[in-house]
This record gives structure tokens, sequence and C-alpha cells, in this order.
């Protein structure tokens, strides 16, 4: 869903390429799996997350984010990667141009319940690292590995 800020921005910029400050969030449950979001404008997978509105830390937008679509309360625990560049650029179907540079943070669940209630969510899977399916844009598989330093793109 876009944001009031994106649209006013889009009005003056038109499909032109919008550099946008995201996160994404690596929820693991009590046997290591990971929890990967079908989306349902294109039905792809991928981390929970999403952009940072203006005046938002990264960490209360990754907690915005999560809850909004997954349903769960989380609290960042640490950065796991900063991710960026023309491999996360998309142009989506109406021809909007964009590209995030991504704060990927390991997030511990505090409470709420899991829901595909918000309509960017088609459904909601927890997978194991090694079954993970191809995501959007595509991860890294080191960010995979519990315990793994934060990892930076070269």
């Amino acid at each position: 869903m876009e944001s009031s800020y994106i649209h006013s921005l889009r009005t003056r910029i038109d499909h032109d390429l919008l550099l946008m400050p995201g996160v994404g969030a690596l929820v693991r449950d009590a046997a290591g799996r990971f929890l990967i979001q079908l989306r349902a404008e294109d039905g792809e997978w991928s981390l929970p997350g999403g952009a940072i509105e203006p005046g938002e830390t990264p960490a209360q937008a990754v907690r915005r984010e999560v809850q909004e679509e997954t349903g769960l309360l989380v609290e960042p625990v640490r950065v796991r990667a900063v991710l960026g560049g023309e491999h996360f650029r998309n142009t989506y179907l109406n021809g909007d141009t964009v590209e995030y540079c991504v704060i990927l943070f390991d997030c511990r669940v505090v409470g709420g319940a899991l829901s595909t209630a918000d309509p960017e969510t088609q459904l909601l899977e927890w997978y194991h690292p090694e079954e993970i399916p191809p995501l959007s844009p595509s991860m890294p598989r080191e960010v995979f590995h519990p315990g793994s330093e934060a990892f930076f793109q070269p």
C-alpha cells in the first residue's frame, strides 16, 4: 500500500527511479524456521518488511511492517544485513521504479497472533533455512545462518 508521502513524490517524479529506505525482518520460531510471506500483489515470496516512513526509525518501521503484514509483535534484536543496489531495483506493474536500501533485522516475537488479514499478504509459512523458496528480492543465503555476523554486500 502506497503511503501519502510516496504518493506526493510520485505526483512530482511520475514513474522515475525513487531510492527508498526499507526494512526486512528475519522472524524465527522455536524450531529455527523463518517466517516467509507470499505477497498478494505479485504472488512472490518475500520476508516481511517495507518502506520506512518519514519521521520513523528503522526499528519502528520493522515493528510496524511485521505487525501489519503478519499480525505478530516483534522486537528487533540486531542488524543482520544492509542490502541495496541494482539487485534491489523493481519496476511495479503501474510503471513506478524503486530501488530499495534494506536494513534486515533479526527479530524476536513478543506477542500477537499470526494472521493474513493484511491485503498485502496472501499466505504466511515457516521454513527451515534450506527449504526457503526463492525470494523477491533474493537474499544472500548467509543471512539465514543463525549466529553469523552481520552481512554487507561487497
